[in-house]
């Protein structure tokens, strides 16, 4: 699919540059530009995003645009790349429209239509579960099934027509059990639920969170036991909302809350602890350790800070919100003795969307890989942090005017220890305006790349990134 030229509103910086769609879909062997690709690396690395297939209605934030989802598959020493728009109903609405047909989230309610006020774009974060990909979105939408190996969009997935409710982006993979844990979230009671899938893509288990109120929830984590799921004090303004207006606030006078369920635990069976006034985009990972659990995420002190009085009033919030400024942070909750400790690990660096080896997600890890955050107008990521639970970090450098995306780790077939593989990422080359797929030896971290792979076409900047090891693909 070829999608027409643009007319792009050249004043929004998300819709320029690094971060402008790109407009083809393209299927190609890949070229190796430094290095060579490891013979052990074998699997999928691919990532979701926005790309507006149509020109945006009205004021467009980066949120809005359309899933496109791209992917390199290696095996074999050798690299093959294609990436494909998700064909959710609203996409294929617009397609036989022609033009778009939503506008996106700074512009108003009232202006919205009423079966789908806002556009569910899938283009959020992409997990692999039941032999398939499933594309997701943070507001909370139906989840949409890939083929691993083409990237065709299989439909809308409602688990075996288990699925009554929605599914938000990120949802967890329990690697040991491949079971699926997830929640939905919306402005009417019940404010949560959360959900089990089994190993055979059915849902199995579903129940209402008690909440106080209307939430932004965005992530959760999960143990080998149980579920951690999070009510933190930013949310919709309810009055704004019925003027038909958009408004966020976040209450700083309101405690961050986890609650802590069994996995196939009721309502009743949550546990709330308090801490300290927060916002979470995203988990690291969480484990058992005793009679506590405990939780590694990236911590954001105050998530919608002031916005920028000298840009426009149409993108100066936008520029604001999506300047994280976050620290990678540790919670330790007591089921015995219902207190809970807190501690930043890294006070001094800035990083987010956190990675680790993902055969030991909730269990206990040592570690983890952060994009690095530039301080720059946009969001930009300008390297990787590699933290080690015992203590320590290592950086990698992308480079003068490279900038990735979050960076799965790929286990060796070996994997005798956790970091015993590599970590892969999509990175954008300002001066070249052009895309690699680098490899990077996650035990030798601060090195140059094993491999630099040059891409055929630009992969614009976005949003979550997965692994698939080769072992769960066609073979063909």
């Amino acid at each position: 699919m070829v999608q027409a030229a643009l007319r792009l509103d050249t004043r929004n910086p998300y819709l320029q540059g690094a971060y402008a769609p790109t407009g083809e879909e393209v299927e190609r062997e890949c070229r190796v530009i430094a290095g060579a690709i490891p013979a052990d690396l074998d699997g999928l690395l691919v990532r979701n995003g926005p790309n507006p297939h149509f020109a945006p209605e009205g004021r467009y934030h980066w949120f809005d645009g359309d899933g496109m989802v791209h992917a390199v598959r290696f095996r074999d020493g050798r690299a093959h790349y294609r990436n494909r728009w998700v064909s959710t109903r609203a996409f294929a609405e617009e397609q036989a429209a022609g033009r778009a047909l939503w506008r996106g989230i700074m512009e108003g309610p009232n202006r919205a239509r009423r079966d789908m006020p806002l556009k569910d774009t899938a283009n959020t974060d992409i997990i692999f579960h039941h032999g398939k990909l499933l594309a997701l979105w943070y507001l909370s939408g139906q989840p949409y099934a890939l083929d691993p190996a083409t990237l065709a969009t299989l439909g809308a997935d409602d688990f075996g027509g288990t699925l009554k409710t929605h599914v938000s982006a990120h949802a967890k993979v329990d690697y040991q059990t491949n079971e699926l844990m997830f929640f939905d979230y919306g402005p009417v009671k019940p404010y949560m639920t959360y959900g089990v899938v089994d190993p055979g893509g059915r849902l199995v288990h579903q129940v209402p969170i008690d909440l106080p109120a209307a939430r932004l929830p965005h992530d959760m984590a999960i143990t080998e036991n149980y579920s951690i799921l999070l009510d933190l004090p930013l949310y919709n303004d309810m009055a704004a909302l019925k003027a038909g207006r958009w408004r966020v606030i976040f209450d700083r006078e309101l405690p961050a809350r986890f609650g802590i369920l069994p996995r196939r635990g009721g309502a009743q069976d949550v546990r709330w602890f308090e801490a300290s006034p927060c916002y979470v985009y995203h988990t690291t990972n969480a484990w058992e350790d005793g009679d506590e659990i405990v939780l590694l995420a990236c911590r954001y002190a105050d998530p919608w800070p002031e916005a920028n009085n000298q840009l426009p009033d149409d993108l100066a919030r936008m520029m604001a919100t999506l300047r994280l400024d976050t620290r990678h942070h540790v919670w330790r909750f007591n089921l015995k003795t219902g207190a809970c400790r807190e501690q930043t690990i890294d006070p001094d660096r800035n990083t987010e969307f956190p990675s680790i080896n993902l055969n030991v997600r909730g269990r206990r890890s040592r570690y983890c890989y952060n994009v690095s955050i530039k301080d720059s107008p946009t969001l930009l990521f300008d390297g990787l942090v590699k933290y080690d639970e015992r203590g320590g970090a290592s950086r990698h450098d992308f480079g003068p005017g490279r900038f990735g995306s979050e960076s799965p780790f790929a286990p060796r077939a070996s994997n005798r220890q956790e970091d015993d593989g590599y970590v892969v990422s999509f990175v954008y080359d300002a001066d070249a305006d052009r895309s690699e797929a680098v490899v990077i030896d996650a035990q030798d971290f601060t090195k140059p790349p094993v491999a630099r792979i040059e891409l055929p076409q630009r992969v614009p900047l976005g949003f979550h990134a997965t692994w698939v090891e080769g072992r769960h693909l066609p073979r063909g």
